[in-house]
């Protein structure tokens, strides 16, 4: 039971992008492979004509070199051995989470694992907190965190990544994986008792089916697309050996092989007359009762309110046979409550189990004994950034120095010991300073200083020409006054920063209108580049050369049309460069650059925040929070009650 580490990037406050489709065989004849050549050669289909060779000549060319096949639950259980007991779970359920020492107490003490079955509830329900619908139920169609939460429980994936992002083959799935000599070819056999919810088993053509719905531009779907792109073909050789032949030898082709897999039986004919994935009457109800490769299936979904996941007793029994670790939970609820104060008393009433929690939600809102009655808390260093987005095509921010004043007008220190409560952390671009690709030396934070902003406007000609308090210049021959808008979700912490910018600017003759809306809405906005600045947050990738799809020329988010011909240079270095050292050095340069031309304002990291259950064990933090890494979310279990 895993979290998905497909997705490469997960997107807080803004948008994630999707995956696209194409319909060609994946068959290893000369005769099927000179078929697939032709269409590849077809201007509805992204993939490069080739034709893959047999496989008896590979196993003869390559020269394999065994890869590591592991188990997420057995490293977890190695590292907590070796972990120093801090309190017992006693102990650490009657504290509260009032000092650094207690919360690594608590996190010490109830992130253990079971010593034995008899300590879980196996009945048990997991009542999870999200505080929006999701879109979609499709594991390729994720426009959103929630939706990766929710798809990511009922999703199939031949890899896996640890706490500390290292990638391997995930046992559960996979019999061995091998890769080239030279770094071009990766070779994975599949386990062959897996199946879909509908008894139909997992294959490699599924694999392979996958990866050409990925490239087909009709379904416009980017997201998943970049780095799945540097692959060069996937094919299936029989039910269990699907081999990966990749375009050149980098350092991130692993993460580009883990793409979501779909069942090819269910789309393979249906996709050819719906490509959005969602409008025909098949589509439509594959959203409501979808086929499942993962732990969970999808049972009751109640727009606006609840979505019921059931643990698939198929997923870990084969045969009559225990062939994989039993899912903890036996039911996982997704509560959508979009209103924070109403969760909180949820929280605290026990009909929620865990919920992320704000600054404000820390400090004020869950520390008196109604909380701590049924409930504890924990926080850990997160990856998850927060920002000012500029759109490089508007008028007012095509000027570097437009939006070098933008950051130097927000009063941070406000947004700190204000909105943030002291507990968020600052940022100063792309990476957190305990990222080993973080850049030394690292460049200076911003600080407010409304001259120095005043100053790079009338440098960039945004001058008041006419006494009116606001800025203006001639644009075309037009005077234009500089008065844009700026969209956030209309999540009130959100609109708050927001705010605050506008507060900010008002003082240096700029009019920022704040605009609130829903996700699905300002998401749609993004990715159409239809905004002129924008509030929102990125989570981290799992490699840093994820985060070319928001800086990359071209790429699917970049939505503020960032270019910069060295950032796309130094890219494909990182990609090229096998040492890991050289590596960090890359990308360092990477996030000084974009920091020197602040295509967006970056504010804060947040911190992870959570509250828990007191009945819940298991649960550890990573930089991308408690779920997203191997097992995650699949190592929380319920204690059964004495």
């Amino acid at each position: 039971m895993f979290y998905r580490p497909e997705w490469k990037w997960l997107a807080l406050g803004l948008g994630m992008v999707l995956v696209g489709w194409a319909d060609l065989p994946a068959q290893g004849t000369k005769k099927a492979a000179e078929k697939t050549a032709t269409k590849a050669a077809d201007p509805d289909t992204l993939i490069e004509p080739f034709t893959p060779p047999k496989l008896s000549e590979l196993d003869a060319k390559a020269k394999w070199e065994k890869q590591p096949v592991l188990d997420a639950f057995e490293l977890l259980k190695a590292k907590k051995a070796k972990e120093k007991s801090l309190a017992t779970v006693a102990e650490a359920l009657k504290l509260q989470n009032t000092s650094p020492a207690n919360n690594a107490k608590i996190l010490n003490a109830l992130g253990q694992l079971p010593t034995n079955d008899d300590e879980v509830d196996w009945d048990a329900t997991f009542n999870r907190h999200v505080s929006m619908d999701i879109k979609s139920s499709n594991g390729i169609l994720v426009s959103s965190a929630a939706e990766m939460e929710v798809t990511g429980l009922m999703g199939f994936s031949l890899f896996a990544f640890d706490w500390n992002f290292i990638p391997f083959a995930a046992a559960e799935h996979v019999v061995t994986w091998e890769s080239s000599a030279d770094h071009t070819i990766d070779k994975v056999v599949i386990r062959d008792d897996l199946t879909w919810s509908d008894g139909k088993p997992i294959t490699a053509h599924d694999v392979a089916f996958s990866f050409r719905t990925i490239m087909n531009p009709k379904v416009p779907v980017p997201a998943v697309r970049s780095g799945t792109d540097k692959l060069r073909w996937v094919e299936a050789y029989d039910d269990h050996t699907v081999v990966f032949f990749h375009k050149e030898a980098l350092a991130t082709n692993l993460w580009n092989m883990m793409y979501p897999i779909i069942p090819k039986h269910i789309y393979e004919d249906s996709i050819k007359e719906d490509p959005t994935l969602i409008d025909s009457a098949h589509h439509i109800k594959q959203e409501t009762s979808p086929v499942s490769g993962g732990v969970y299936n999808l049972v009751k979904r109640t727009r606006g309110q609840e979505i019921i996941l059931e643990r698939r007793e198929d997923y870990y029994m084969h045969k009559g046979k225990q062939v994989r670790q039993k899912p903890y939970f036996k039911t996982i609820r997704f509560n959508i409550i979009e209103d924070r104060n109403t969760a909180l008393l949820a929280l605290k009433k026990g009909d929620l189990d865990e919920m992320i929690l704000t600054p404000e939600d820390w400090k004020s809102k869950t520390i008196d004994a109604d909380f701590y009655a049924k409930n504890t808390k924990g926080t850990d260093v997160e990856w998850t950034s927060f920002h000012f987005m500029w759109n490089m095509t508007s008028p007012f921010f095509s000027d570097a120095r437009v939006r070098q004043a933008m950051s130097y007008a927000y009063d941070y220190d406000e947004m700190q010991n204000t909105l943030n409560l002291g507990l968020y952390e600052r940022s100063n671009g792309i990476f957190h300073r305990t990222a080993w690709m973080y850049p030394k030396p690292a460049p200076a934070i911003y600080q407010q200083d409304l001259d120095k902003a005043e100053e790079l406007l009338d440098e960039a000609g945004w001058e008041d020409s006419d006494g009116d308090g606001i800025r203006d210049k001639l644009i075309d021959g037009k005077r234009v006054k500089f008065e844009f808008t700026l969209l956030t979700s209309n999540i009130p912490d959100r609109m708050k920063y927001s705010t605050l910018l506008k507060e900010c600017l008002g003082k240096i003759g700029v009019v920022c209108n704040v605009k609130p809306m829903e996700f699905v809405t300002l998401s749609e906005k993004l990715l159409q580049h239809e905004f002129q600045a924008a509030f929102g947050g990125w989570g981290t990738g799992a490699d840093p050369d994820t985060s070319v799809n928001i800086w990359g020329k071209g790429e699917g988010r970049n939505y503020g049309n960032y270019l910069n011909p060295e950032i796309d240079k130094l890219y494909t270095q990182g990609r090229k460069e096998f040492d890991r050292a050289k590596r960090a050095i890359i990308y360092g340069k990477i996030h000084t650059i974009l920091y020197k031309d602040q295509p967006y304002t970056w504010l804060y990291f947040r911190n992870g925040f959570y509250a828990f259950n007191k009945d819940l064990r298991g649960y550890m933090f990573s930089p991308r929070d408690p779920y997203g890494y191997s097992p995650g979310m699949g190592s929380i279990w319920k204690a059964k009650k004495k």
